[in-house]
């Protein structure tokens, strides 16, 4: 396998991405009240960890050593997406469209296969029980064989882990709505599964991985999961409280009024 060529296919994306939100950033200032800057440095900082993971001195390394690779895999399938899905890219992109296109996206939005995608469960499935494919079985030691399946493979990663984030997170307009005891319940599972397979790593390493190699990216994987993880949990929480907190007040007011 030809590891500038995948270096090239997987990191020009991520410039493009960057390059057309900050595009629409430009866009946007012009034509409404100031986009958040914060956001910006967000989505800055998300793809710079999706380009450092596939393209660069760490995506090299992880060809030859386990660890390196499953930094990469915290880098490309849980940290970007949750950077980059914080930046709030689709509410940028429905500022930034002509009113009619804007309408044609919700639309999209609003649709079936859409609200079967964004689903936590469905996402879950996507993103845990891919990574149980990849290193439960062969896929792992094939992906460093195949161009192809090399791509694929770190695309859905990343696409996984996005949707996932999106899934438990409502950053951007989400028309398929779900409370937060159902993503509270689905995180912790998927936090469990995620855990679940890093021992399992440690003890089962996938094929072509020495032991001490397995159970080093194991250790990776399952402690700088869960610091992600984290995160995400605390963001959930705190949207939660906020969400509630309106509810409780109006409560207290009501029944100071008796």
């Amino acid at each position: 396998m030809n590891n500038t060529i995948a270096a090239f296919l997987l990191g020009v994306p991520f410039l493009l991405l960057l390059g057309l939100y900050m595009g629409a950033v430009f866009l946007s200032n012009g034509r409404h009240r100031r986009w958040p800057f914060y956001r910006s440095v967000l989505w800055g900082i998300g793809t710079s960890f999706a380009i450092l993971s596939v393209a660069g001195p760490l995506a090299e390394r992880a060809h030859v050593d386990f660890t390196a690779h499953m930094l990469g895999h915290l880098f490309l399938g849980m940290l970007a997406p949750l950077l980059m899905a914080l930046a709030a890219p689709m509410t940028l992109l429905l500022r930034t469209l002509p009113v009619k296109n804007a309408r044609r996206l919700t639309k999209l939005l609003r649709s079936k296969p859409v609200r079967v995608l964004s689903n936590p469960i469905t996402a879950t499935i996507l993103n845990i029980g891919g990574l149980w494919l990849l290193y439960a079985t062969d896929l792992y030691m094939l992906m460093h064989h195949s161009l192809i399946l090399h791509v694929f493979i770190h695309i859905h990663v990343f696409l996984a882990g996005y949707l996932f984030t999106i899934s438990i997170l409502y950053i951007d307009p989400t028309p398929h709505r779900h409370s937060y005891l159902y993503r509270g319940i689905v995180l912790v599972t998927a936090v469990a599964g995620h855990g679940i397979l890093s021992k399992y790593i440690y003890a089962n390493p996938p094929a072509g991985i020495a032991a001490d190699q397995a159970q080093a990216g194991g250790k990776l994987m399952y402690y700088g999961g869960d610091m992600i993880d984290a995160v995400i949990i605390f963001l959930l929480c705190l949207h939660w409280y906020q969400a509630a907190r309106p509810r409780k007040n109006a409560a207290q007011v009501t029944w100071q009024n008796r």
